[in-house]
Order: structure tokens, then sequence, then C-alpha cells
């Protein structure tokens, strides 16, 4: 596990002051700590073999990802001459220098554990990761003719030659730098091949549990791609590009045109990362980054496979079930479960009190998907409004509301077209709803719209009642089984109308909306949060002891973190469930002694935003769409709810208390800013979050059949 470069660290404070950048980390170590999180999965010999590959991959898009995000903006910030001092007190330049220490062992651990820890692991169950110099003859004629047909016609050689000018390369492409010798001349020539992203990276070959990788394939037939020429030698290459958009949205006479118009120059963003293999000869090395213009600062030489982000369509192709986790499809809530075949009617249901639901422990198609079918489907739902950031391909829940406007109710949809790397997924989408007859908006100029909502309005004897559903994660059915969210279905008036105040603001006029009971940001999310935290500290006394626990994805905003530090200054016990980015530094001695920070990775990524504010008996509950981050608090609108039920808040109670007590896939942060992972002591039962939740889930429904309450529910 890496940890934060010695010289990176500022000197600890002499003070105590709040505003100490001691106080704060930085933000880009702590997103790469936690995808060395992410990488001790892969390393651990207890996750299943196939899903230690998917950790690998998981690693290696995260960190792609963080190229093409973080480290291209702040590349973009020093080129600009960008000089000014975070809250952690490190400048641009200085923040880069510390992801270049931090990044070189990162990647070598992750390079050694599929090497020296999964390939092993691989062989001993049976599976070969292959060198084609080490098959026998019919294996090597199979791919000899897997070549000829598969792969062949689809390759083209590029020359880089005074009549051949450096060929375009396409972002996270996978290449090999070819160098040939004409026998006439004896000149070496250099020319670029791409690996064909359209082809299985990893070629099976005929026992199905023998794979070669396609850039060796490639590498063993190059002859028959340069006919007549000698193949001196060929080593991958990739490279990554700045993929962030940047949107005069002000400027634009059509959202929908200009982010088109942007994803088409993302394809040309400058290189911010050069990956090349170790063997790869320093005057090729050379030629690539003066052809690319790559100092020698985004230079990454691999000492493996490059892009093991592919590892995860090898985990697919493995077709050995016992060596992956066991399905989990959820289950389904005992009142959303109906006799026999007849599902349950989700208003009256709703109606009779509110329903929690938390994926995928509760099935996503039996709950929010079911809410939205039923809408669209019911003859007194009047209109259906809805936002969209991210859904999935041929996705039920926008059917849903396609055959709701065809069936004639008034549909009102807010799709984000600036989610990061779904831009064109979304414009899809839109263009779809749009041709069904749907009213679609793109949301507020310089906002994005992150907010999990969707508002049925409904006919019901003579007067119009209102459903909701507000949750933390999108309505995306592929990742509702993989992350874990929360939502809150309800049908109380005061939340619905202030939903439709909020659908009001987002597809028409309006300024200075007041809301309620649910907290929206950027209207003043931020002093709510604030508020809240100050409230338990002002209220903190022995007798009515104070105490907040906190799950969400990062913690970063500066003024939210100071407000914890006061509250713990007051004695305020402190428990805060940061799966990425935290940079609170707890335990700090007069600052935050009463402050904890865990972080839980497993099986499922925990996506939740849930939050408890509690005096004595008195607690509150609220669950949405925001992190405390300023990219959240300031521009994007998020929605909050408060959940007042008692069954629900008891739910809501168990999962965190469940979550404090992981000792398996719990990690703390210290004091010096590096994290532990927990380990049950000596005679302590286990606790895993992700196993004991499904666990409960069972259980739930188990003695709910039997005629029993179960826990969390009527």
């Amino acid at each position: 596990m890496s940890d934060v470069p010695r010289d990176a660290q500022p000197t600890p404070p002499g003070g105590r002051a709040l505003t100490d950048p001691w106080l704060y980390l930085n933000r880009e170590i702590s997103w790469l700590q936690f995808n060395d999180r992410v990488l001790s999965l892969a390393a651990d010999p207890g996750t299943p073999l196939l899903e230690r590959l998917r950790f690998l991959s998981i690693f290696a898009t995260n960190l792609d990802e963080f190229y093409m995000v973080r480290v291209s903006g702040l590349r973009e910030q020093v080129e600009a001459g960008v000089a000014t001092r975070g809250s952690d007190g490190w400048t641009p330049t200085e923040t880069l220098e510390a992801i270049s220490k931090y990044i070189g062992p990162a990647t070598e651990a992750h390079t050694r554990s599929f090497l020296e820890d999964v390939v092993p692991a691989l062989e001993a169950a049976g599976i070969h990761l292959a060198e084609v110099d080490q098959l026998e003859r019919q294996d090597r004629e199979y791919l000899r003719e897997y070549f000829q047909d598969q792969v062949f016609p689809v390759l083209t050689p590029l020359a880089v030659d005074p009549g051949h000018p450096f060929p375009y390369l396409s972002n996270l492409s996978l290449s090999l730098a070819v160098t040939v010798r004409d026998p006439a001349s004896h000149r070496p020539l250099f020319a670029r091949v791409k690996v064909p992203n359209i082809l299985p990276r990893f070629v099976p070959l005929a026992d199905g549990c023998t794979f070669v990788s396609l850039e060796q394939v490639m590498t063993a037939h190059l002859d028959q791609l340069f006919p007549g020429m000698e193949v001196v030698e060929a080593q991958p290459f990739r490279v990554t590009r700045d993929a962030d958009i940047e949107l005069a949205e002000d400027e634009a006479d059509d959202l929908l045109v200009a982010v088109e118009q942007e994803l088409r120059r993302r394809r040309f963003g400058a290189v911010v990362r050069l990956e090349v293999a170790a063997s790869m000869p320093e005057h090729v090395v050379r030629l690539l980054q003066r052809e690319l213009e790559v100092d020698d600062s985004a230079l990454v030489v691999v000492e493996g496979p490059l892009n093991l982000g592919d590892l995860s369509s090898l985990a697919d192709a493995i077709d050995r079930p016992e060596l992956a986790e066991p399905p989990w499809v959820g289950t389904t809530q005992p009142r959303l479960s109906g006799s026999g075949r007849e599902a349950v009617n989700l208003f009256d249901t709703i109606r009779q009190g509110d329903l929690l639901v938390h994926h995928p422990y509760d099935a996503f198609s039996t709950s929010v998907e079911r809410f939205l079918a039923q809408a669209a489907d019911d003859p007194d739902v009047l209109a259906i409004k809805q936002t969209l950031y991210r859904t999935d391909g041929d996705s039920p829940i926008v059917n849903a509301l396609i055959h709701a406007a065809e069936q004639g109710k008034q549909v009102a949809v807010l799709v984000e077209l600036k989610a990061r790397f779904d831009e064109a997924s979304n414009i899809g989408w839109a263009r779809a709803l749009e041709q069904a007859g749907v009213h679609v908006t793109y949301g507020l100029v310089g906002l994005k719209t992150h907010a999990k909502t969707a508002l049925v309005v409904r006919r019901e004897q003579g007067r119009i009642r209102r459903y909701c559903h507000i949750g933390t994660g999108n309505y995306n059915a592929k990742t509702a089984r993989l992350y874990t969210d929360i939502g809150l279905l309800t049908c109380d008036e005061q939340i619905t109308t202030d939903l439709t105040n909020l659908f009001n603001s987002l597809t028409g006029y309006a300024r200075g909306t007041r809301y309620r009971r649910i907290l929206v940001a950027p209207d003043g999310l931020r002093e709510a949060v604030i508020e809240l935290i100050g409230r338990v500290a002002r209220r903190h006394s022995p007798r009515r002891k104070g105490r907040i626990v906190m799950q969400m994805n990062s913690l970063v905003d500066a003024a939210c973190i100071r407000a914890l530090y006061a509250a713990s200054q007051a004695g305020v016990e402190i428990d805060l469930i940061v799966r990425g980015i935290c940079r609170l530094r707890p335990g700090v001695p007069g600052v935050s002694e009463t402050i904890r920070v865990r972080s839980i990775v497993g099986r499922f990524l925990e996506h939740p935003r849930a939050w408890m504010f509690q005096n004595g008996r008195e607690r509150s509950y609220y669950i949405g769409s925001a992190d405390l981050m300023p990219r959240n608090l300031d521009h994007r609108v998020e929605a909050v709810t408060p959940v007042d039920d008692p069954d629900l808040t008891d739910r809501l109670q168990e999962i965190l208390d469940v979550m404090l007590a992981d000792n398996v896939q719990a990690w703390e942060l210290g004091s010096d800013g590096t994290w532990q992972r927990l380990a049950p002591a000596e005679g302590e039962r286990p606790v895993a979050t992700h196993r004991l939740l499904r666990e409960l889930a069972l259980r739930r429904g188990v003695e709910a059949r039997a005629g029993g309450k179960g826990p969390w529910g009527r």
C-alpha cells in the first residue's frame, strides 16, 4: 500500500486553528488511497478468483479516469500559471508532483499483484495465460488461422515517414509500435498498428481454459501484415487523453448540439499519459514522446501487460461459476410482495406508509422499476416527472416513460447531458424520449442535475395526490445490482409539494424557491448541513449527548469539515463512513479527537448518502444524492429528503450500525493520513457489511412469510 510521500506532507501545525492547511488532506492523494483499497481486494486470497480479476480491472479503469479528468485539469492549471494554494496548502504543481511520486509505486503494486498473485492462482485453478512461443504446434496453428480469419481483415498498418504523417491515436487505445527493416535499403522503418478493441482482448484456445492476449497473437503474425519486410521488433503502448468537457453553456443556442460538438473535440484532447512496455527501446520511446508532445512527467513505463482494465472481459469469458461470487438478485420487500402472481399496487402500499428500499438487497425491479411501470399503466395517473443522470442500455425506466407518453400522460424528463462519460448515451435517450412525445429538458445553465427524483401525479376520488421517489442512486437497473443505494417512496404532501416546486424550477423559470422539507443544492444545502451539525454541537450536554453518523462517497468541502471539527471540539461523537475521498483528518488532539473515519470496500460499491443527527433520544435522518463536495454543493442540483417513519429510521440505523461494526471490509483513517484495514480480534465475531446485509434481507423475507413483522418493515 503506497503512502503519501514524506516530502509532500506539510508540517503539522503548532496551534489548533481550524483553517490550518495541515488539517485538510489532499484530495487527489486521498482518491489514490481509495484506489489502493480497491487493489487490496485483488491481492486478498480470500476474494474469489474471478472477482480478483475484476478488482484489478476496476483499479486500472479508475486510474484511467483519474488521468483523463483530474490530472488533465491540474496540468491545465499549471500551464495557465495558476499557483494558488488550496485549503490543504498545496499548489497545482505540488499536487502533480505528489501524484507522480504516489502513482509509480501504486502502478507497480498493481502489475505485481496480477503477475505474482493472480496469475499463479489462475494456473492453480487450471486457467492459463500463455505466451505464443510456449504453445504446442496445434495451438499455434489454431492462432494462425484465427489471425487470418478474424484479426488480419480489421488491421490497418500505418507507416510513419515523410510521406505518412504520424497517425491519430484515439483515447485509451492500445497499439503496437512496430519496427521493420527494408531488405533492399536496410533502413529501419516505423509503423503503428492498433490493437482492435472490437475483438476479444484475450483469445481463448480450443480447450476453453487457455488464453493468449490479442497483442501477442498480432505480434506473432506481423510478417503477414508487412510482407517482404523484416520485422525487427514490436512493443505495445497506450495513450490517455484529456477527456473533460468544457462548455460555454450560456453561449450555446442548443445544449444538445453543443455537447455533441464537445464530444467530437474530446477525441483530440491533449495526451496526459503515455504508457510504454519496459522492453521498448529508448529511441522508439523518444519518437512517441516527440510525435505525441509528451514530456517525461507523463511517461509511464510498465513492467508487465498494458491495459489491465480489460481483465474484466477475461473474467467474463471464464465459465467457472465456483470461482466467482454467487449471484445476488435482491429480495422483494414483504410489503411489495403480492399473493400469487398478482403484484401489489404500489400506490395503495405507499398510502399506508412510506417505503425505504436498499439496493441491491431490495430488488430494484420490484420496487423503483415497478413504481414507474405501474404509473405508466395506471389510467388514474395524469403526469410523471423524472430526472435521469445515468441510465442503462434498454432501460426499463426509459421504456416506462415512453409507454406513459404513448398512453397520453404528461411526461416531463430532465436528461442531464453533461453526465461525464455518459454524454453520448444520454443524447440518445433524450432523442428517443422526444420522439415519443416526452417533454425533455436539459437542466439549468451552469449546473448539472444530479438529483435522483421521480414524481407521479394521480387523480384519486376527485382530488390530486402525488407520489415520489427520492434516492441516492441513478435510475439504472445494471448499477442497482452492483451499487448499494437507498431510496424513499412516499406520498407525504410537504415532500411531494417541494418536489413539484423543484421540477418547476428545473423546467421553467424560478428564483428564490423555498422548500419546506427537502434540502436542495445549490440553494442552501451547504448551509443546511452546517446548521444540522452545529445544532447537534449546541445542544450537546452530559444529559443530551450529541452524536453524528454520516455515510457518503466523498468528504471534500472545507466549510463542512470545519463544522465537523467544531462539533468534535464541543464533544460530539462523530462517525463518518466515507467510501472514497476524505480530506478530514481524524483523531487530532483538540480538533477531531471524537471523530472516527472508516471506509467500506467490498463486493458492492458503497454509494448511499445517509446522515443521522442525534441529541439524547432525539434523532433526525436524511438521505439524498449529494456528497459533501464543492461540486455537489455549488455546481449541481441535488435533493436530500428527511426520513421520519420510525420503522424506516430503524432500518437506516441498522444499516449504519452494521457498517460501523464491520471488521472485515472496513478500513480506518488515522490522524497521519494513512488507512489501515481492520481484522477481527482474537475471539471476535467477523462482521462483513455486504454479507450481513444480504443475510438480513433474506431473514426479513422468511419472517414475513411466516407471519411475523420481520426487521424494518410493517
